[in-house]
């Protein structure tokens, strides 16, 4: 009975650290994309519109990335531990494009030169997104552990084609959801910008995926496994058939210049993707070796993380939910 419930509080947690890395993927994700297109703004009245769109949002959505960090070092404290070792490099260039672009964006308002900034926004941008692709092809390619847990790797063995297919692909997928958030929030000329810039996205992110989806079984022998076991096969089955249709419906609603489905189908195209990658990694914490229930911390530690933790989970809901009710609406040339 005791070791069915720490079980229980074990997968409670994996769920709890899974919806803060989906919240942050999909509410930073236009925030990071939004700052790499403003690279490819031709003038800096335009720039401005895309800056002035992320301003009352862009702290928010960032702080799902702290809490989930917080959550996993109270957690799962040697998962945390072995892959902030493992990954030290991506995670150390993450950190730096996000201080880089959010000291830009302060920066930017008050200077008379704004070129340094504008720069520094859009590569510091860029950077935490293309280092984030890389912490995630390397946690799905696996980490060298000992029986312990104990990262037994090389401080390089994050780098290689799968991890940079992985870090391209999640890099059009931020400019993708982006450029349709930039949809809802624009209009005239640049709203025209970003429905072409939308459909370039779209169609390199389904070529990334496709890739992905297709080498991944042959280089991962566990994956495999999981892959063509059933009754898992039928499960994932289902997952690139309802990622075509969303993707499919996202490329007709940009055709059809609508506003608000194109970012809708885009959020699900991220939540479709982000259950298979789920699904393929569970139950372990640090592939291809230790489980969560080996990770996980004690169970008192665990009920007394969800007694306040699941207190504030709602709070920061309402208060992202409230900010982008308030500060809905397009943003205009002043």
């Amino acid at each position: 009975m005791m070791e069915s419930l720490t079980h229980f509080l074990d997968q409670v947690w994996f769920v709890i650290l899974a919806l803060f890395l989906l919240l942050y993927v999909m509410l930073d994700g236009f925030d990071l994309g939004v700052g790499i297109l403003s690279l490819t703004s031709s003038d800096e009245q335009r720039r401005s519109i895309l800056m002035t769109s992320l301003g009352n949002v862009w702290d928010a959505n960032e702080t799902w990335l702290v809490l989930m960090g917080g959550a996993l070092f109270g957690a799962f404290p040697l998962a945390y531990a072995t892959i902030l070792n493992a990954l030290y490099i991506p995670i150390f260039g993450m950190i730096f494009g996000l201080i880089f672009r959010a000291v830009a964006f302060e920066f930017r308002e008050h200077a008379e030169n704004k070129l340094v900034w504008n720069f520094a926004f859009g590569a510091g941008s860029f950077l935490a997104a293309l280092s984030q692709g890389f912490a995630l092809g390397g946690v799905l390619q696996g980490i060298a552990v000992d029986e312990l847990g104990h990262f037994t790797g090389g401080m390089w063995d994050w780098l290689d084609w799968r991890s940079l297919l992985v870090a391209l692909t999640l890099i059009q997928g931020y400019v993708l959801i982006g450029s349709t958030y930039l949809i809802m929030k624009t209009e005239g000329e640049l709203q025209v910008i970003h429905y072409r810039t939308a459909k370039l996205a779209a169609l390199t992110t389904l070529v990334g995926a496709v890739l992905i989806t297709i080498t991944t079984p042959f280089v991962s022998e566990n994956i495999r496994t999981k892959l063509f076991h059933e009754p898992e096969i039928y499960v994932f089955a289902v997952i690139p058939i309802l990622g075509l249709l969303f993707m499919g419906l996202l490329l007709r609603s940009l055709k059809q210049r609508e506003e608000t489905t194109p970012f809708i189908w885009t959020i699900l195209i991220f939540l479709i993707t982000f259950i298979g990658l789920g699904l393929i990694v569970f139950p372990y914490i640090i592939p291809p070796s230790i489980t969560i229930y080996q990770a996980a911390a004690s169970p008192s530690a665990l009920v007394f993380m969800i007694t306040f933790i699941g207190f504030l989970i709602p709070i920061m809901l309402f208060y992202n939910i409230y900010n982008y009710v308030v500060f809905r609406g397009k943003v205009t040339e002043s």
